[in-house]
């Protein structure tokens, strides 16, 4: 997966919560969310935003460290429940 595999705005949500990824720098698909600076209070703001912006809610089950180990996890449960949601 790579980053032309999500949108524009997931991207901006979750480089806003990334300190250590530098300006510039590509987000890969594969990149570590902790090594970029990704906290837990971080984690809490990336939630909510990615929430709003793509109108899904996170259930319980998906409220765990390997949902936000890597943009490609993060965004592969997005898309599962933005499709779930739509059926």
């Amino acid at each position: 997966m790579t980053s032309a595999d999500w949108p524009d705005d997931f991207e901006k949500a979750v480089r806003q919560h990334l300190p250590l990824l530098a300006d510039g720098t590509a987000l890969t698909s594969e990149a570590s969310l902790l090594a970029l600076g990704l906290d837990s209070l971080a984690t809490v703001g990336l939630l909510v935003e990615v929430e709003e912006t793509f109108a899904v809610q996170f259930p319980d089950e998906d409220l765990r460290a390997e949902t936000f180990a890597t943009p490609a996890t993060l965004w592969a449960v997005v898309v599962r429940l933005r499709d779930g949601a739509a059926t």
